[in-house]
């Protein structure tokens, strides 16, 4: 058994949670089922990014103080995440007193490595997005990424981060590293980034009191992204000797807009610290409509709450993993389109191909065989279940969860397929009439119970509630087992209960 420790990006909390944010937990989520299923030791943390200008602000225009702003948002957050089946292990918020003091161990090994400096920044500062912008980076005299908000002229003294200093460093890791920065295209973004050369970056802010203070001064607060980013190393104890159980992250998943601070300054800065650093940064890519990221910062915006009731959180989860490339991004052109896609994806493939498959194999066998799950010999079903599990795992592995969901829908495809081939029930009426051996109704039947049940563990990172139920109507009990119990020749299972549809249709 290995141990994997995974993170999400954490969520800034200056608004509601959205389906940007669901489509980075699940996805993350499902990634870190997958591993229980392989029998890893999991450790999975999801969090609040609780620090920065803008939430004093906001805390002011709702007329509350900045600490029930943040505590009445990680509620809703961790309420959504929960209705959502997010597995997470732990939650962290930067407000915690265990974060400050992992922030404070961290500066302060910075400094001791001479690596910050007293300086003067001038320069555009967006509020929303908590950085410095470069006139460069302005498009009409805008953040790119907060278009709808003006952003501000700031000139202040901070203390700086010498990340100048690493790029050599840095380039030569991910050239010994080649899963540091994954997937490639982001990989090739950093390095033109690099050989770009790099700046060095404030680390403090003055006049900014919400937020963690900067060590041994009196008016500088930390910078909100070197504060954010330390929540990796606060939620497993850092800065005591604890922190080593699960260090270095085996992957930190995030949005490909954050790119920049984790696969740059984030590593830099542990580097300065003599800290090692994490495996792999996976930077997935963004769910839009109409070229808007479905956010709240954008326009194009489709409430969470409207889409997860739409069909029920498992058909979701499914959904938005299904449907957009892990490693690239996916536009709908038009909320209707989305909806649409949403309602094929689910009567096509939940409701008609999984759970008719389910319907059909549960009452044959129950009136072929008194609902006892037959052994039987192999099939050519079985033969398929082998492939499609190979290919589940590389797709899985290799963090391309869209092609692990298209490889159980292929597998039930074939079952589907196997049923209209084998013609169970002329088997049966063979066997009855013609005193015909049990061998092949029992080779059909069990072969497709077979295929159900690998279909019910390979589906379970992306429906967790729905696979149980499919397991639990084959007879199994709860938990779906790990893939290690599919090498049973039944999978453990004697004699299928049944029970409720377990995808209704939905032809509104």
């Amino acid at each position: 058994m290995g141990h994997f420790y995974i993170t999400t990006a954490i969520d800034y909390a200056n608004g509601e949670p959205h389906a940007g944010h669901a489509f980075e937990k699940i996805g993350a989520d499902a990634i870190a089922r997958y591993r229980r299923l392989r029998g890893d030791r999991v450790h999975f943390v999801i969090g609040m990014d609780e620090h920065g200008q803008s939430i004093p602000q906001e805390a002011a225009r709702r007329g509350i103080e900045p600490a029930e702003l943040v505590d009445e948002l990680a509620g809703r957050f961790r309420a959504v995440w929960d209705s959502l089946g997010v597995s997470y292990d732990d939650f962290i918020r930067t407000t915690q007193p265990r974060h400050a003091r992992a922030v404070t161990a961290l500066v302060e090994r910075v400094r001791e490595a001479g690596d910050l400096y007293m300086g003067t920044y001038e320069g555009w500062y967006c509020v929303r997005c908590e950085a410095f912008r470069a006139e460069d980076e302005l498009v009409d005299g805008r953040c790119p990424l907060h278009p709808d908000r003006e952003i501000a002229w700031t000139e202040e003294d901070n203390w700086f981060f010498r990340l100048s200093r690493f790029r050599d460093p840095l380039l030569a890791h991910i050239e010994a590293h080649p899963d540091f920065i994954r997937p490639e295209s982001r990989r090739n973004e950093i390095v033109r980034l690099l050989e770009g050369g790099l700046e060095d970056v404030s680390a403090s802010r003055s006049r900014i009191p919400w937020g963690i203070p900067f060590p041994g001064t009196e008016d500088h607060t930390v910078y909100v992204w070197l504060d954010a980013l330390t929540n990796y190393l606060s939620a497993i104890g850092f800065p005591d000797d604890a922190y080593r159980e699960w260090w270095p992250a085996d992957l930190h998943v995030i949005g490909k807009d954050i790119t920049r601070f984790h696969c740059v300054i984030w590593p830099a800065m542990l580097l300065s610290a003599g800290i090692e650093l994490p495996r792999s940064v996976w930077g997935h890519g963004f769910v839009s409509v109409e070229g808007g990221k479905i956010s709240k910062s954008a326009g194009a915006r489709l409430e969470l709450e409207a889409l997860v009731e739409r069909h029920g959180p498992d058909a979701f989860r499914y959904f938005m993993l299904r449907e957009t490339p892990w490693d690239g991004d996916r536009d709908f052109g038009s909320p209707a389109r989305l909806l649409a896609s949403f309602d094929e994806r689910y009567n096509a493939e939940l409701a008609n191909d999984l759970g008719n498959l389910l319907n059909r194999v549960v009452a044959m066998v129950r009136k072929y065989r008194e609902g006892r799950v037959p052994a039987g010999d192999d099939t050519e079903l079985d033969e398929a279940r082998r492939g499609a599990l190979s290919g589940y795992h590389a797709s899985m592995e290799a963090l391309l969860l869209h092609r692990g969901a298209q490889a159980a829908l292929d597998l039930v495809r074939e079952a589907n397929g196997f049923v209209d081939r084998s013609r169970p029930w002329d088997l049966a009426r063979a066997e009855r009439d013609e005193g015909a051996g049990q061998g092949a109704l029992d080779a059909s039947l069990g072969s497709l119970v077979r295929a159900l049940a690998a279909t019910a563990v390979m589906l379970t990172p992306f429906l967790p509630g729905k696979s149980r139920t499919l397991w639990e109507q084959l007879g199994g009990e709860e938990p779906v087992p790990s893939f290690d119990a599919l090498e049973d020749r039944t999978a453990g299972l004697t004699g299928v209960a049944g029970g409720a549809v377990l995808f209704p249709r939905d032809d509104a």
